[in-house]
């Protein structure tokens, strides 16, 4: 049975085979009798759904493409991937060239260059002094007119206001109507408004300093000028000085230059006395202030010494005289002080000796009934050298200057200014005289009777004569005998000018606001370096796309179909256009 079955099956398949070979032939000699190709029947097929052969019914060459799931769709994958990498690519330049016309033309750089006024009051132990300053900005840099600088000063000063300091406030209304009257209103609210106060109220309990500046405050509020209570303080000595250290190379021109092209100050002011300047070599950190200004790092050497200012010297001195603490060479009956800072003739008010005399405290404290004036320069100079050494014992450098505080060595030239300008003025010096004419004209000075001085300096109140003979020799004993300036060494200039520039740290701290304000403004701003940058790879970018496109459209390009007339896959070639 299954033979014959088996054989009936072979048998049926090759009838069918047959029939069909047979209705196929037949197909084939119809269309050929006729003489053409049935294109109906043919666009019947090409339109009717095609499957392509297995790749086994394919030579070898065509399997790859296939295999990939189709040329058609390998192709559209990486023309997605392409589209992105030259989406995020377009984006990046696009961004880049935002910010780079940004940099150019718009934002904070369209401000770099304005004008304007700015008022500073610099609130010192004697007084307060209003300055009104016009300005300008170019490049970023600032530039303060120093041919006019209209100012004013009132006198107490606001540490004088120690006992009620809600009425402090009030001695700012003279310099406030000083300012309204010289500066437009339409330009008050854009006119910024600075209160510094000094060594006057450093000297004085923080809570009283507090209370005394927001008297301050509540007044300066109350003016048409543009003001925020953070712009009231009482400044730093290190501030102090290294304002008036950029006041003086402003003022040079140096100021953006070489640091040891620099110029170095010394201040002698009536609190307090400040040092700065760049060293040569290394010194103790705690001593380091770094100031970038015009695009330069400046390491600076600076320290305030609170209470060696004229003033606080001389009244320390005194005190030290009356309680003993400091004994000149000079004999004295018991209960008579001498004292060899005044001239000789002068005889202290009593009201005013027994003022000092209750301010004395210590083991050392004496009964004075008298006080001798002798007016002798070298005692002078050898007591103030006694108070500039006071705590010297507690030194922790190798080398201390004044009392227990580092002083590298003074390197380069230097400005004397404030007080050791006054005094020098006063004797009529040059600006670049030496400390052995100072020692020379306080010799002299010193040794002329009180009513001798009186009568040739009329016009003078006698507070200030009394103090040119102490005044030479601190000058003398703190330039030479501390901070070590030879005593014909010319590098020192006794000015508070160089030209018609101020040298006043009131000018050097407008300067460092408005360079800290302009440095604000661009932050969000790119400089010439990043435009420069931002510049170079916006022009990569472009020439890149524009090469990619280029042989984009030069490659040719391959494409697979299958042709049914022939009945086989082919392959084409084309340029992009």
């Amino acid at each position: 049975m299954n033979a014959n079955g088996l054989g009936f099956m072979r048998r049926s398949s090759g009838a069918t085979a047959s029939t069909s070979a047979s209705s196929s032939a037949a197909t084939a000699a119809a269309e050929s009798s006729s003489g053409r190709m049935d294109f109906a029947k043919l666009q019947s097929r090409s339109s009717s759904a095609f499957v392509p052969p297995h790749k086994t019914q394919l030579p070898p060459r065509y399997h790859l493409s296939l295999s990939s799931g189709g040329g058609a769709a390998s192709h559209s994958h990486r023309q997605q991937w392409q589209r992105r990498i030259w989406g995020a690519v377009t984006l990046i330049l696009a961004v880049s060239a935002l910010f780079y016309f940004f940099s150019v033309f718009g934002g904070p750089r369209r401000q770099q260059n304005s004008r304007g006024h700015a008022i500073v009051i610099d609130a010192g132990s004697s007084g307060s002094r209003l300055h009104i300053f016009s300005y300008k900005v170019e490049n970023l840099f600032p530039h303060i007119d120093t041919q006019d600088i209209p100012s004013l000063k009132t006198k107490p000063g606001l540490s004088s206001f120690s006992s009620n300091p809600q009425q402090a406030g009030e001695s700012l209304v003279e310099l406030l109507d000083f300012a309204n009257a010289r500066i437009a209103k339409k330009d008050r609210g854009q006119t910024r408004l600075y209160l510094m106060a000094t060594a006057g109220l450093r000297r004085l309990e923080k809570n009283i300093q507090e209370d005394i500046i927001e008297s301050c405050r509540s007044v300066l509020r109350q003016s048409d000028f543009m003001f925020e209570d953070s712009w009231a303080s009482v400044i730093t000595g290190t501030e102090e000085g290294i304002f008036a250290w950029v006041s003086a190379n402003y003022a040079l021109g140096t100021l953006g230059g070489d640091p040891h092209a620099t110029t170095g100050i010394v201040e002698l002011g009536g609190a307090s006395a400040q040092v700065t300047f760049v060293p040569d070599s290394p010194f103790p950190p705690e001593f380091l202030h770094s100031l970038d200004f015009g695009g330069v790092n400046y390491k600076l050497y600076t320290y305030s010494f609170l209470h060696f200012g004229q003033e606080a010297a001389w009244d320390n001195l005194l005190q030290l005289l009356l309680s003993g603490a400091v004994k000149p060479r000079l004999k004295a009956k018991p209960g008579v002080v001498i004292d060899p800072c005044t001239p000789a003739g002068y005889v202290m008010n009593s009201e005013l000796l027994e003022k000092i005399a209750n301010t004395l405290q210590g083991p050392n404290q004496v009964k004075v009934s008298t006080v001798l004036s002798s007016g002798n320069f070298s005692e002078c100079r050898r007591a103030a050298q006694e108070l500039l050494q006071m705590g010297e014992d507690q030194c922790l450098h190798e080398r201390c200057a004044i009392g227990s505080t580092f002083v590298p060595d003074l390197r380069g030239k230097f400005f004397a200014t404030e007080n050791f300008f006054y005094t020098s003025e006063f004797f009529g010096l040059p600006a670049t005289t030496s400390l052995a004419d100072v020692e020379a004209a306080g010799d002299f000075y010193c040794g002329e009777q009180w009513t001798k001085l009186k009568n040739k300096h009329v016009g003078i109140q006698e507070e200030d004569l009394l103090k040119y003979c102490f005044s030479t020799a601190y000058i003398v004993a703190l330039l030479h005998d501390r901070l070590g300036i030879a005593m014909h060494d010319e590098r020192v200039r006794f000015t508070n000018k160089v030209g018609n520039v101020p040298l006043d740290w009131a000018l050097g701290a407008l300067m460092v606001k408005l360079a800290d304000n302009i440095e604000e403004r661009s932050e969000w701003s790119f400089g010439d370096d990043w435009v420069t940058i931002l510049s170079f790879f916006g022009s990569f970018g472009l020439v890149f796309v524009l090469v990619w496109l280029v042989l984009r459209c030069r490659k040719p390009r391959l494409k697979t179909i299958y042709d049914l007339e022939k009945g086989r896959y082919i392959t084409t070639t084309r340029l992009h256009r």
